[in-house]
């Protein structure tokens, strides 16, 4: 199936199937970037139980909790398949705590954007260089600023196709999964965070408050993000 055709017919074809058509247009040039979220590990399990040639790829920014580092000890163990793990550049961060402290972040929203970039979004884009098919666990459900993304679309800063298998997903729906299967999961969830990141910028969420509200807490800002998908 060409990929003109994909597009036409995504809407169709369940979350795996998806990613099964995207490994045989793009092969090994597809690549998933996964934090360990919920999300990201229905999307390992399709890709993993179905020995897929997408490679899998999650960021180490250096402060991450000792639940995720567990998590994705957990997943390489149940499936036997190597995810690669890119860190930040040591001289940036070296650079960056030594001039503004460890924890310069939490001072103004500059500061915590060229935190982010540093430990994330560099490391992100050396890992997808020479990438074509970016695939995500994004859903509509995460935040005010996603829930008009398609399944398909143009990362037109990177100039690659990003995916969206999950896009339409609820959370009930990936749970269900999870549950399902006996996807390993980073039991952070079940201590009511919903949406996990660094350490020092993550807590659990309040009953009632939005599903990105635990993330960056200290900002008064709906449209939360760290550059990875903007």
């Amino acid at each position: 199936m060409a990929l003109k055709q994909l597009e036409k017919q995504h809407e169709l074809l369940s979350a795996e199937d998806l990613i099964k058509k995207i490994a045989e247009i793009f092969g090994d040039k597809a690549a998933f970037s996964t934090s360990l979220s919920w999300e990201d590990q229905v999307i390992a399990h399709f890709i993993f139980s179905n020995d897929l040639p997408i490679r899998v790829f999650t960021l180490d920014t250096g402060r991450l909790f000792p639940e995720t580092y567990n998590v994705l000890n957990r997943t390489r163990e149940r499936y036997q398949k190597e995810i690669e793990v890119y860190f930040p550049n040591t001289e940036k961060v070296q650079e960056l705590v030594t001039k503004k402290g460890a924890s310069s972040f939490y001072e103004s929203l500059e500061n915590r954007k060229e935190c982010c970039f540093i430990r994330k979004v560099e490391p992100l884009n050396r890992a997808l260089k020479d990438v074509e098919c970016w695939i995500t666990g994004i859903r509509s459900e995460h935040s005010e600023n996603r829930n008009t993304l398609s399944k398909i679309d143009l990362d037109k800063q990177r100039n690659i196709y990003k995916v969206n298998p999950l896009v339409t997903w609820t959370l009930n729906d990936v749970k269900a999964l999870i549950l399902q299967e006996n996807i390993p999961y980073n039991v952070l969830h079940d201590k009511g965070f919903v949406s996990i990141g660094c350490q020092p910028c993550t807590r659990a969420i309040k009953e009632g408050e939005d599903f990105r509200a635990g993330r960056w807490w200290w900002e008064d800002q709906s449209k939360k993000e760290c550059g990875l998908h903007s």
